[in-house]
């Protein structure tokens, strides 16, 4: 499954979940072979929603969203459509021929139960083909970009339905209320996923101060108040500090952490993106955030006691950073410089970071300076590197939330649906 055919998953299902609940009273008619059946037959319709894996005549083998792959076997007079994007009324649907199925189609089968739970004859097949998902998916993504929000929450009402976040621009922090309704989906990152087809069904109970939460809906004029359609929230911890070991064979690195003194367990898989941050990029974000702290500030003469851990911490190592070889692939992306621009305009840290020289597991090493976003996590399986950022000695000598300040917008560090959580 292609990205965007993952991002809309859910999405598409739901719009053939939406087609229908159930056969109507006296519907047996229209599917030849279902005629003559009893009442009892008829209370075991029953339907499967998935994607086509395979194809092999009138078999159909259809792989769920969860559970085992299904052999679903078109009956010789089961009705077949296709819905288009968008469309979620069956009865608008255009018919089509068992031929004019392809793999990666999204299919909804209707039919009698079977007893055994990998077969299903199917008396009709809703579809919405590849092509149309990829359509539905780039209208999404587009409609996130335009009408999408995100940054931390600082509050939740329940009681009345709202969350506040903070966004981040060049104007400063901005307070904005998202207002939630019945017809408001929330859903909430999985425990090791930043990828939103992995995101589930959740409550705004679930939504806690802290989270990382992301809106997509209509705003007021003044920009402060958000509608939403649609939210999402996940967890995001960031670790900043030394690596205090490596080991490659099994992806793993333990980091001591700044913030806490503890020693986090990070497993880094496929999916974790590593990169090292030129010197030069690195000493001018470094002293943009010591240019931003009031004076007196601890970290704003370089004493803080981020300076003096991420010098050596209590190994007595200096923490390795600087460029890698060849660091000229991103030495001239400075602060403020062309490659953290936005597309309409103003600095983009988050891209600026993207252009980083990207590493692998074993250009890591034991005293390294790091800065990583990960997963929640579970007690089970612990925490997933998202992105880990080496060579960043100069920005923990500057201020102790240094980290924090590149790494406020998750939401583009994985798969997460898309918009400016600067707005």
């Amino acid at each position: 499954m292609t990205p965007k055919v993952s991002f809309v998953a859910s999405f598409i299902l739901a719009i053939l979940a939406a087609g229908g609940a159930g056969l109507p009273a006296g519907s047996a008619s229209m599917f030849g072979s279902a005629e003559g059946q009893d009442s009892a037959s008829q209370s075991a319709i029953a339907r499967k929603i998935g994607t086509v894996k395979a194809i092999n005549g009138s078999s159909i083998t259809l792989t769920p969203e969860a559970g085992p792959d299904v052999a679903v076997s078109v009956e010789p007079n089961a009705r077949m459509v296709r819905l288009a994007p968008g469309q979620t009324d069956v009865k608008a649907a255009t018919p089509i021929q068992l031929q004019d199925l392809q793999v990666g189609d999204k299919i909804r089968v209707r039919g009698y139960a079977s007893p055994n739970a990998t077969t299903f004859p199917a008396l009709e097949v809703v579809v919405i083909t590849s092509s149309a998902v990829a359509a539905v998916g780039e209208q999404i993504r587009q409609d996130w970009q335009k009408r999408g929000l995100g940054g931390p929450v600082t509050a939740v009402d329940t009681g009345a339905g709202t969350v506040t976040i903070s966004t981040a621009s060049a104007a400063g922090k901005k307070s904005i209320t998202i207002h939630t309704s019945a017809s408001t989906v929330v859903r909430r990152y999985a425990p090791n996923s930043t990828k939103f087809e992995d995101a589930k069904i959740s409550t705004l109970q679930d939504v806690h101060l802290g989270d990382q939460l992301r809106a997509r809906g209509d705003r007021t004029a003044d920009g402060g108040d958000l509608t939403a359609e649609e939210i999402v929230t996940g967890t995001f911890p960031n670790v900043a500090g030394l690596i205090k070991s490596v080991d490659a064979s099994a992806g793993k690195i333990s980091v001591q952490d700044l913030a806490s003194k503890k020693t986090v367990e990070l497993k880094i898989t496929s999916d974790s993106q590593l990169h090292q941050i030129p010197a030069e990029m690195a000493q001018r974000f470094a002293a943009r955030l010591k240019s931003q702290l009031p004076p007196g500030t601890p970290g704003a003469g370089g004493n803080s006691r981020a300076s003096s851990s991420a010098s050596g911490g209590g190994s007595g190592q200096p923490a390795a950073g600087g460029s890698p070889a060849g660091g000229a692939a991103g030495g001239g992306m400075g602060v403020g410089a062309a490659g953290g621009a936005r597309a309409g305009g103003g600095f983009d840290l988050q891209r600026m970071l993207d252009g980083t020289p990207a590493v692998t597991l074993a250009d890591l090493h034991k005293g390294d300076a790091v800065a990583v976003l990960a997963t929640e996590g579970t007690a089970a399986d612990g925490s997933t590197v998202i992105k880990l950022f080496s060579g960043v000695e100069p920005i923990l000598q500057a201020a102790p939330n240094g980290s924090q300040a590149m790494m406020l917008a998750p939401w583009s560090l994985g798969g997460a649906p898309g918009g400016d959580a600067s707005q």
